[in-house]
């Protein structure tokens, strides 16, 4: 059966400058077509950025405490977090490193957290697994996204260690709507706030509370992706590290690289091979926000690469058009039998149906598959 869907580039209206389509949500053009990504990227070259630093210090001198630790880095043992641990730690903080496990841990994804291990402590929460496999099914069949309950994860799981330790700051890393776009307004978000997270966080309309009673799953099976109430949070503060340091990824990935991290590309629809490395699912995740969005992983990256002058729109369009859509039949050395199958998929029709539901019929020539 052909999973394979290719968007008509008639149907879509691309970024005078970049390769993001009108499509991808929050996003905003202006009257020239150039959109929000690339026009806040414009006006990093208008920041202070010594100033801010000065900011950073002082919020973290604020931040001292008696639970041994200055700050938190949530963190997936990648190029960012990596970075963000470097960082800080050439400041004089003392970081503690949190995990919120992911769905599907590849073997360079342990390998990494592992090394990142070396230069911070690590506490590492790994949630019931038979539930995370159900909230992996339900994400994926109720809002096309497999990596849902992952999304939660990463902004509760810190925000729970926070209060549990008695630890006033956490330092997330580029603020999306920077790096990606977003609505007018957002892009230079400093700190994150919980009207942040109800908007951004990756939820797409799904409370954690909503899935109690699907699949069996009980108001306790939840209690790992709840937040901590809010006044346990009352002097807990979020902030985007990006806002204090011009965010560039592939100057991340040199820094985290030099520090012992493993790169590897992820599958045939990446261009990066130092982004996404730990969670087996994320070929998935990706591939449905290109059904869903008409972009995927390639178009993200080479988009940024763009920006920063390494690629040419042409030859990024070209790159686009040869990666973004296809099925990712192998990703991180996991085969999608095995990845559909831990998490109760098992014939492919049952993933037809799903890709049906949600494959954006208006930015396909042809559907290729009929409805159940």
């Amino acid at each position: 059966m052909d999973l394979n869907y290719f968007v008509d580039e008639e149907k879509i209206t691309r970024c005078a400058k970049c390769l993001y389509p009108h499509t991808k949500p929050d996003l905003f053009f202006n009257e020239q077509g150039i959109c929000s990504a690339c026009i806040a990227y414009e006006m990093r070259k208008k920041t202070d950025w010594l100033s801010r630093q000065s900011d950073l210090e002082a919020i973290l001198e604020s931040g001292k405490n008696d639970s041994g630790f200055d700050c938190i880095v949530p963190s997936s043992g990648g190029k960012d977090s990596t970075w963000q641990v470097l960082r800080l730690l050439e400041l004089g903080a003392k970081p503690l490193v949190v995990t919120a496990t992911t769905c599907h841990l590849t073997a360079i994804g342990r390998r990494n957290i592992d090394n990142l291990a070396r230069f911070a402590t690590t506490i590492e929460v790994a949630p019931n697994k038979e539930i995370r496999r159900k909230l992996n099914r339900l994400g994926l069949e109720l809002v096309g996204d497999i990596s849902w309950p992952e999304h939660v994860a990463i902004f509760t799981t810190p925000f729970q260690i926070a209060a549990n330790f008695g630890i006033p700051l956490i330092f997330y890393g580029e603020c999306p709507q920077n790096q990606y776009g977003g609505p007018p307004g957002t892009t230079e978000a400093k700190e994150m706030t919980r009207r942040w997270v109800s908007e951004f966080g990756g939820f797409n309309g799904l409370r954690p509370s909503d899935m109690v009673g699907k699949n069996g799953i009980e108001k306790a099976d939840m209690r790992d992706y709840a937040p901590p109430s809010v006044d346990k949070l009352k002097d807990v503060r979020a902030y985007f590290l990006g806002h204090f340091y011009e965010w560039d990824s592939r100057k991340n990935a040199s820094m985290a690289e030099a520090a012992g991290l493993v790169k590897s590309l992820p599958c045939k629809s990446s261009v990066w091979d130092f982004e996404n490395l730990d969670n087996a699912q994320t070929g998935f995740h990706d591939w449905f926000c290109y059904l869903k969005y008409g972009y995927g992983r390639a178009c993200a990256q080479l988009s940024v690469d763009i920006r920063t002058g390494l690629v040419s729109r042409e030859e990024g369009l070209a790159a686009v058009e040869e990666k973004d859509g296809h099925c990712p039949d192998i990703y991180m050395g996991v085969g999608k039998e095995e990845m559909l199958l831990a998490i109760g998929i098992k014939h492919p029709r049952q993933l037809a149906d799903i890709v049906y539901r949600f494959a954006n019929k208006d930015l396909f020539t042809e559907c290729r598959f009929a409805a159940a």
